[in-house]
């Protein structure tokens, strides 16, 4: 069967996947308004094509933290890949090693993070650090990453808590639990025989605790979750290297702005000081260029990858990347950019629909 747009890919991997673990992946919280939106809000952008423009030789790349890429599009920490296939993150980190794009690798991935760079060691590498309440771990984490050539901390902000996600609920799985056995320590730590630290996030984490995580790393340091004004400033003042505005995939507080309309605040508030980037219901290569015009560096993929991995592990990924590279490309094409630097405000404008 063809798989020609994200839309296929979703379909086949529902397919190929337990209604558990689907429900895991798609799970959002409460009524799933936020959700929703994520995609919805995108279809309230129109684009406004400019013709007659030479777009013989269209070329997607750009730079995220002074890094080359070749698309504006990267793979968002998602939680525990070996749910959509066994090789799970070690077959998505080589996917975007071929594709020349980052991958945030998460904190809750199904493996170590030595066998995911040892599986593609020559890809940029990103890692989404949930803050722990035991500062030795952050410390002895970021020695890890620093050590295996990570280029950038992200800091997940919006999962103080969990968000109430009902499909979880329905069936029984205590996400809480699985995260709390997910052991944060080095290989060599493991086999000292002390037992595990649990890893939820810590609560109390905020932005005065900032320096002290800058003052443990070379890094720069990424906030995701970011969505209005205030916190955009805040992160300026605390030479935050950048923000992901994203609401954790509708995943968290539900009846939150959908991601690429806070986008817009956020970009206001920083004013070009730093890098913004988005997460959150990008399913077309037009939905990125909207998000791109819109002020975002790139954006940032997150169920797609997953369906990718269901579909055909490292080359489902591939596939789900090279799609919406193409569709972008054709996108770009069609509107009269011929470089990414050249998409800009102009070519949208918001619907009444």
């Amino acid at each position: 069967m063809s798989l020609l747009c994200l839309a296929d890919f979703k379909a086949h991997a529902q397919k190929q996947l337990s209604k558990t673990s689907w429900d895991f992946i798609e799970g959002e919280a409460d009524d799933g308004i936020t959700y929703n939106d994520n995609m919805a809000a995108f279809k309230r952008i129109r684009l406004r094509p400019r013709y007659l423009r030479d777009v013989s030789k269209i070329d997607t790349r750009t730079t995220i933290q002074g890094q080359e890429i070749n698309a504006p599009i990267c793979i968002s920490p998602t939680a525990f890949h070996s749910i959509a296939w066994a090789d799970g993150e070690k077959s998505t980190a080589k996917a975007a090693q071929e594709a020349n794009i980052c991958y945030v690798i998460s904190s809750y991935a199904s493996y170590t993070v030595e066998d995911i760079v040892a599986a593609a060691p020559g890809g940029l590498h990103w890692f989404q650090l949930y803050v722990q309440p035991d500062w030795d771990i952050n410390k002895q984490m970021v020695q890890r990453l620093e050590a295996l050539g990570f280029k950038a901390l992200v800091i997940t902000v919006d999962v103080p808590v969990l968000g109430n996600r009902r499909g979880n609920k329905r069936n029984l799985l205590d996400l809480e639990a699985n995260i709390m056995l997910k052991d944060l320590r080095s290989p060599g730590e493991r086999k000292s025989g002390l037992p595990s630290p649990t890893s939820m996030p810590s609560t109390s984490f905020c932005w005065n605790d900032l320096p002290l995580l800058q003052s443990i790393t070379r890094l720069p340091i990424i906030l995701k979750g970011i969505l209005t004004k205030e916190d955009a400033e805040l992160a300026v003042k605390h030479n935050i290297r950048g923000i992901i505005v994203s609401n954790h995939g509708g995943r968290q507080l539900d009846e939150v702005p959908a991601s690429i309309d806070a986008l817009r605040e956020v970009v206001a508030a920083v004013n070009g000081k730093i890098e913004v980037y988005m997460d959150g219901g990008v399913r077309t290569g037009n939905d990125v260029l909207k998000a791109l015009a819109l002020g975002a560096r790139c954006i940032f993929l997150g169920r797609p990858i997953i369906w990718g991995l269901a579909c055909k592990g490292e080359h489902g990924v591939k596939e789900v990347l090279d799609i919406l590279k193409e569709e972008l490309h054709t996108c770009m094409a069609l509107s009269g950019c011929r470089s990414v630097s050249e998409i800009s405000p102009d070519l949208i404008q918001f619907s009444r629909l």
